[in-house]
């Protein structure tokens, strides 16, 4: 299991992972999906990816997520809602 840490407004999401920060824009095709783009990619690997919503809780969601036009490959995670802090 690997852990990330993200901010998301209307347009961008900025992810803190292993010590780094990325940034990517946000294009929602639906109200639960919607696909990030790195503005600064860096390889291959920096490729769009598509995320879908497939279901919702209290304090958080599972989704799926592939590279955009991969769907055969697609893996699930869960995002779970932090408390800011003060």
């Amino acid at each position: 299991m690997k852990n990330s840490y993200f901010n998301r407004d209307s347009l961008y999401e900025i992810e803190y992972f292993n010590g780094k920060v990325d940034t990517s824009s946000i294009r929602w095709v639906n109200d639960c999906e919607c696909i990030l783009t790195k503005l600064n990619p860096l390889s291959y690997q920096d490729r769009p990816i598509q995320i879908r919503i497939i279901n919702t809780h209290d304090n958080g969601y599972t989704f799926e997520y592939s590279f955009v036009g991969d769907s055969k490959n697609k893996q699930r995670g869960k995002i779970q809602k932090l408390n800011k802090k003060n």
